[in-house]
């Protein structure tokens, strides 16, 4: 059963009559708890999309499901509950508060949710134990290298038990041992933990942890192919 289908979704901007597509007619599904990676070169539309799927804009025209349910159906604040309950996000620039600890970086999204206040301290712990940081857990995260900068963005992204992740261009600002530590936590966390991970990428080795590659050009679908070799996990420390 498809988790996440578009059919037909367009995304149009107008600027004083001047109306640029960044997104073409697309259509493709994504099963529950598959690993999909979204690649095209600047300005492909990729972000556009992630933005879409991620419930962050709508698109102009074309269907959306989330979960069996049309997204058009939903209110902006129901929008913001699923977000919050079953959307976990991942940015190349971290977004973490500077002169603030790993713990309360993490714990933010709680907050703002209905997970019970006695319920935070636990599940925080165990999204840093995750991405393998509890030795770190009261650093600011101003005293972070960059890798460890997004572990701490992914383990912000789980504290609540999300669904589903998105992570767009999560190795961008990393040296390449980080982004294979990066890489291997998001293998980790869908073939072990079950997530539905959608990768945004320019870089074809780090699109290859993915099941599956889809491809953008000019705000349209060039292919949607299967991995046929992905990394092997003894790859990981090479």
């Amino acid at each position: 059963m498809s988790f996440l289908t578009v059919q037909n979704i367009s995304k149009r901007y107008e600027n004083e009559g001047v109306v640029t597509s960044a997104l073409g007619s697309i259509s493709f599904s994504v099963r529950k708890g598959e690993f999909i990676a979204v690649m095209g070169p600047s300005g492909s539309g990729k972000s556009t999309l992630l933005h879409i799927l991620g419930l962050l804009d709508d698109a102009s025209s074309g269907r959306y499901e989330f979960d069996g349910i049309e997204v058009a159906s939903y209110t902006e604040n129901e929008k913001a509950e699923i977000r919050n309950k079953k959307i976990g996000f991942v940015f190349q620039s971290f977004n973490l508060l500077p002169k603030t600890s790993v713990y309360e970086n993490v714990r933010l999204p709680l907050l703002y949710s209905s997970i019970p206040q006695t319920e935070w301290g636990k599940k925080t712990k165990d999204a840093i134990s995750a991405v393998d940081l509890s030795d770190r857990i009261f650093h600011e995260s101003s005293q972070l290298s960059g890798g460890e900068k997004q572990r701490v963005a992914i383990a912000r992204a789980l504290v609540t038990g999300p669904e589903v992740i998105f992570a767009d261009e999560p190795t961008g600002n990393l040296d390449s041992v980080s982004g294979k530590t990066i890489m291997k936590i998001l293998r980790d966390l869908n073939e072990k933990k079950g997530h539905t991970i959608l990768l945004i990428t320019h870089e074809t080795y780090t699109a290859e942890h993915a099941e599956r590659i889809i491809r953008l050009k000019d705000g349209n679908l060039k292919s949607d192919i299967k991995v046929t070799r992905r990394f092997r996990a003894e790859e990981f420390i090479k």
